[in-house]
């Protein structure tokens, strides 16, 4: 006679929060954006240096490539270890990481809107910023001031 076994359901935090997304909607919202800002920025910060999904250096305002003491290729690695950070932010604290994400959009875009041929890409990316803000603003409810010890709170 065979034996079948029967899953148990985890109680870690993922099977927690899940749960939780399917009983409130703002915090399915809340879930989707930290998930989102973490990705979007881990792998836009990473492809800086690879340079598969776009030829960065080529959405770098000439202005600011004039100022930066590093050359285009070394401005975008420095953007890309930016957003790498931002991405660590986002798991640790997206409380007050998300404003910084915010803030971070806003820079792309003065740089997008003062290089001409940008401007649908400044447009998307201002639709990132609103999404951050509103990220910060679930967050507020569904995470703790300070640092963070242990698991989602």
């Amino acid at each position: 006679m065979a034996t079948h076994s029967i899953p148990v359901p985890s109680t870690g935090w993922s099977t927690q929060a899940l749960a939780h997304a399917k009983t409130e909607p703002a915090y399915a919202a809340f879930l989707l954006l930290w998930v989102g800002f973490i990705a979007i920025p881990l792998i836009m910060g990473l492809d800086k240096f690879f340079n598969v999904l776009a030829n960065w250096e080529s959405y770098l305002a000439p202005w600011i490539e004039n100022i930066s003491p590093f050359s285009a290729h070394g401005t975008m690695i420095a953007i890309g270890i930016v957003e790498i950070i931002a991405a660590v932010a986002m798991i640790l604290r997206p409380r007050y990481a998300a404003y910084v994400v915010a803030l971070w959009l806003a820079g792309i875009i003065v740089n997008l809107l003062t290089y001409s041929g940008f401007y649908d890409v400044a447009l998307r990316d201002f639709g990132l910023m609103v999404a951050a803000i509103a990220l910060a603003l679930l967050a507020r409810g569904y995470t703790r001031p300070g640092l963070r010890k242990g698991g989602m709170k």
